[in-house]
């Protein structure tokens, strides 16, 4: 087992995802690594159409993309090294197995914005430095008197 750089593609998506019931949405930006090509940019069309298909996300395209990029990784000479490293890991699995998903569950993205959303005090008796929140809307101690992007689904 060595230490080594090995390349990987980055899917960078660059969305704006309103709360349900919502006109404004909140500006968010995930990376995704992949170990080819050709499966990043499968993997960005589905996003992209999957995202298309939704009344409250607007992704922007321009911002969103797969580049080759490289990290530094732990290289392993055969499967068997692979095993024995991760023998006793709770999170490891063999990557073609299969895992259950609960598909009732909402999206990261939905309730990780709910759940911050709730933290949050509201804006209007809120003087102090960090972030805030107007109705459904989380507004960023940086964006608070400032212009803001303004993002808008075509039809």
């Amino acid at each position: 087992m060595d230490i080594g750089w090995i390349q990987v593609f980055v899917l960078t998506l660059s969305e704006c995802v309103a709360p349900a019931g919502k006109t404004v949405c909140q500006q968010q930006e995930f990376d995704l690594q992949f170990l080819t090509q050709a499966d990043c940019e499968y993997a960005l069309e589905e996003l992209l159409t999957l995202k298309d298909a939704s009344s409250n996300v607007i992704v922007n395209r321009s911002k969103s993309s797969c580049i080759a990029s490289a990290r530094e990784s732990t290289v392993f000479s055969s499967v068997d090294d692979v095993n024995k490293a991760t023998s006793g890991d709770d999170g490891w699995r063999a990557p073609d197995t299969d895992t259950d998903t609960d598909t009732t569950a909402p999206a990261a993205s939905v309730a990780s914005h709910e759940d911050r959303l709730e933290a949050l005090p509201n804006c209007e008796d809120f003087e102090g430095a960090g972030a805030c929140k107007m109705g459904g809307i989380i507004v960023e101690a940086g964006n608070r008197g400032e212009s803001v992007e303004v993002w808008r689904k075509d039809p």
